[in-house]
């Protein structure tokens, strides 16, 4: 049977939880990198949650980078953040400060329009956030949050148990770090639609964590004294492997076309903040539930002492991991003779009489 045919049947023997040292190691290398990201370059946050004005339009004269900050610097703006932007072929500008007096910003918006070649300084578009209203949208955010986890501890603690809702909580965890740590390195900017987004990307990494605990508390209840909790988890990990894969391919591709298409071939970069969130939420997910936080529940399940004197049990008996160890299951031959006409619509042949040789 090749692998995916195994795959949709969900009977793999990946075996998961003896190689979970290299995914901690992976995960362990992500974690880091992340927080160095975070905290060398930090997150480019919009206007929106820090306060300030932002200025943006054509650039018909196609003014660099150093043009901008040049006629910036000259009214005391060196700090600005300045970006060249290009939507359908065609150029403009970002300029981003702190919060500026009436009469300093309309000489910014001069001083740059002069340098793009515009005339009309209608054409240029402002935004001014006091930083009363960042402060509140940052508030909201941290609330909406902290809701949403305690909701789903307390929920994932009753229909489980509370390891599992722990351990959702620390997949939730490396999940936010890594999407924190791409930001960073790329240096998209945070922005409200980032915030949804991310919040988008919580709920889509529980349900696929709830999945594969779910079915973990399942087998555990069938098998419990028959297999080791590392054999459990594998075969429960094996059993749900097809349909993550399904799930997060259909969801990735349109995402991934929001980002590389989207955003990167038609120009749209308003979308390029929310579906890069979303595609690095929607694949991080995915990893922790399957190659972290299984494995953890495995490495901190087997110290109980139920598990440990069903280790010691299968070891009397010569079989280690069970789930490791069991051969391919072999259906009779008269099951299997009943089973292919349903399967296949053929009718099985009748045996052959032998000839008796006088």
């Amino acid at each position: 049977m090749n692998l995916a045919r195994r795959l949709y049947w969900g009977t793999t023997h990946f075996d998961f939880v003896g190689r979970r040292r290299r995914w901690f190691m992976l995960s362990a290398a992500l974690m880091v990198v992340s927080a160095l990201a975070l905290g060398i370059r930090g997150l480019n946050l919009s206007v929106d949650f820090i306060g300030g004005s932002v200025i943006q339009g054509k650039n018909p004269a196609e003014a660099s980078l150093s043009e901008i900050r040049g006629a910036l610097g000259r009214l005391g703006l060196a700090g600005a953040k300045v970006q060249i932007t290009e939507a359908a072929g065609e150029k403009g500008f970002r300029v981003q400060t702190g919060e500026l007096t009436p009469d300093l910003e309309d000489r910014m918006v001069a001083a740059v329009a002069a340098v793009v070649g515009i005339d009309d300084l209608d054409e240029i578009s402002r935004q001014t956030v006091g930083p009363t209203f960042g402060r509140q949208v940052t508030e909201a955010a941290m609330r909406a949050l902290v809701v949403f986890l305690i909701l789903v501890s307390l929920y994932m603690w009753w229909r489980l148990e509370w390891k599992m809702a722990l351990l959702a909580l620390v997949g939730l965890g490396h999940d936010l770090l890594l999407a924190a740590g791409i930001y960073a390195l790329v240096g998209f900017e945070v922005t409200p639609a980032t915030v949804i987004a991310l919040l988008t990307i919580l709920g889509y990494s529980l349900f696929d964590t709830v999945v594969v605990f779910d079915k973990i508390r399942e087998n555990i209840s069938e098998r419990s004294d028959r297999q080791t909790l590392s054999a459990i988890v594998n075969m429960s990990v094996n059993q749900v492997l097809m349909r993550s894969i399904n799930t997060s391919f259909t969801s990735l591709l349109p995402i991934g076309s929001l980002l590389f298409i989207g955003s990167a071939l038609l120009g749209a970069t308003t979308l390029r903040e929310f579906a890069l969130a979303l595609f690095i939420g929607v694949a991080a997910g995915t990893y922790s539930s399957i190659f972290l936080c299984a494995e953890l529940l495995a490495v901190w399940k087997e110290r109980e002492e139920h598990w440990q004197r069903i280790r010691r049990r299968l070891g009397r008996k010569g079989v280690e991991d069970e789930y490791a160890a069991r051969e391919p299951e072999i259906i009779p031959e008269p099951e299997a003779a009943a089973a292919l006409p349903a399967a296949t619509g053929a009718v099985p042949r009748p045996p052959r009489k032998r000839r008796r040789h006088r």
